[in-house]
């Protein structure tokens, strides 16, 4: 017994006093608008800033601000009207560190033969519009162009309902489903939504304030890892996509390469701006924009929300 309890014993102190990876919630499953984080994995750039980082793919059924205010994980991936709408219920340890999508890639698709020439067309067009109703940004287009004439039904995801409608408008991200749509042999157009006015960030990390307060050289590390990750992405992005390829094998390398390139123009919008940084009139242009849909019911302290490391 004192034998087994000498062996035992280092390794129960080991177990003890290692300490856990931090956690990294995505919004979705592994794909090219994660790129920047996986390659600061896959490259080294979170051991390199003495951090251990498990990255945990999306698709909970509770928003990522939520799992980071209730202590679930460390760090998270969401968006900038949801971090508003979260200080405004609540949840106001939240805060953003990062901001990969610069442009918002969210956006309208439709079939090449309609002739729709903008978003405002589309919302006054006959057929089918599949989106999800109720999310800060179809408020805005609902208070701007409306009333909506097409018939509204739920977007499921994907483009298997578009292939075989041709009456039928979506939502999309421009560098997701037209890339499936065009790879399908469909003739699209696609309309940015931020070309409307409607410009939240994207794919931000997010972590809770207390942790920012209370470990800084960490918060500070993570976000030098993630610059650097997406960097290397952007400059390079094949070794990141095939490692993400083999833990999502419904994408493939040429939807990767294609994703990859579309997003650059979103994500890297100047050669003197540092990636992800964020500014405080962009903030407060959406706080009141989401005041006006009604996606909030107070005025926010944008100095509250986020912060340029």
């Amino acid at each position: 017994m004192r034998l087994l309890l000498g062996l035992l014993l280092p390794l129960l102190i080991s177990a003890s006093t290692e300490a856990d990876p931090l956690r990294l919630a995505l919004d979705w499953k592994p794909g090219a608008e994660f790129g920047g984080f996986y390659a600061a994995q896959e490259l080294g750039y979170f051991k390199e800033g003495g951090l251990e980082v498990e990255i945990l793919e999306g698709g909970s059924s509770k928003p990522n601000p939520q799992m980071v205010s209730a202590g679930e994980v460390e760090y998270a991936l969401s968006t900038a009207d949801q971090v508003a709408i979260a200080h405004d219920r609540g949840m106001r340890d939240i805060v953003a560190l990062f901001a990969t999508f610069q442009t918002n890639p969210q956006g309208m698709m439709s079939h090449a033969a309609r002739g729709f020439t903008s978003v405002e067309e589309v919302l006054h067009s006959d057929g089918v519009l599949l989106w999800q109703s109720g999310m800060p940004y179809t408020l805005f287009l609902t208070r701007k162009y409306g009333p909506v004439k097409p018939t509204i039904a739920p977007y499921l995801g994907g483009i298997g309902d578009f292939q075989h409608d041709a009456m039928l408008s979506q939502q999309c991200y421009v560098t997701d489903e037209p890339i499936l749509a065009k790879a399908a042999g469909l003739k699209i157009d696609t309309f940015l939504i931020a070309d409307t006015g409607f410009n939240p960030y994207s794919t931000m990390l997010i972590t809770s304030r207390q942790r920012l307060e209370s470990a800084p050289q960490e918060v500070k590390a993570m976000v030098t890892a993630v610059r650097k990750g997406w960097q290397s992405y952007l400059d390079d992005p094949v070794a990141t996509n095939k490692a993400m390829a083999k833990l999502n094998p419904a994408i493939s390398m040429q939807t990767l390469a294609a994703s990859t390139a579309a997003q650059t123009v979103f994500i890297q919008m100047s050669d003197d701006q540092p990636l992800g940084k964020m500014t405080a009139s962009r903030w407060e242009t959406l706080v009141a924009q989401l005041l006006d849909v009604g996606a909030i019911s107070k005025t926010i302290d944008t100095e509250q929300l986020f912060v340029n490391q």
